[in-house]
């Protein structure tokens, strides 16, 4: 089940990794780690602080971690469309720098949050699951950067717009899941 919940909580990252791989026009095996890093940690940091908040903010991080993952991810894949659709020449796309990357990490980890607070619940080896959820997550991102800067050459903008629409997807479908149940 650990590996499963690992995989399921990467899987965000993955797709983002993607995106960001695609912009990426010569890709080094250093910004794919900065990059497989940010979403890494972040996704293996987000629930030790869920499991650490456990039942005392429960009701409040889970009443809100959809909107503030389907605001982040909206923002930026609306970005994402508005850049493609702009005649400057731009090379920020490949930008790993701290502020981008933390927002694109923490959007993509709210709901491991949410998970780490369901750990405090039930009796679960913290130590051994948030290693697992970051082992998991660098590794998909990792290959993710790849995967995306495989394609990245041949769609150009095009790809920016498939990025774009990429996230807004992930924003809507966090937003959905967690107003459905």
């Amino acid at each position: 089940e650990l590996f499963l919940i690992s995989l399921g909580l990467g899987m965000d990252a993955f797709a983002v990794s993607i995106c960001k791989g695609i912009s990426m026009k010569n890709i080094k095996i250093k910004k794919a780690i900065i990059v497989a890093l940010y979403f890494g940690v972040f996704q293996a940091v987000m629930p030790l602080i869920g499991y650490l908040l456990g039942k005392t903010f429960e009701n409040i991080v889970v009443s809100i971690d959809h909107w503030i993952a389907f605001v982040l991810l909206e923002g930026i894949g609306i970005n994402m469309i508005k850049e493609a659709f702009s005649n400057k020449e731009e090379d920020n796309n490949e930008d790993i720098s701290f502020k981008v990357m933390s927002i694109l990490a923490l959007a993509t980890s709210i709901d491991a949050l949410a998970i780490g607070i369901t750990f405090a619940f039930f009796k679960v080896n913290i130590i051994f699951s948030i290693i697992l959820i970051g082992l998991i997550t660098f590794s998909l991102c990792f290959g993710g950067v790849y995967l995306g800067s495989k394609c990245g050459d041949k769609f150009k903008s095009k790809s920016e717009i498939f990025g774009g629409i990429i996230l807004m997807f992930l924003g809507a479908k966090i937003l959905i899941e967690h107003l459905m149940s």
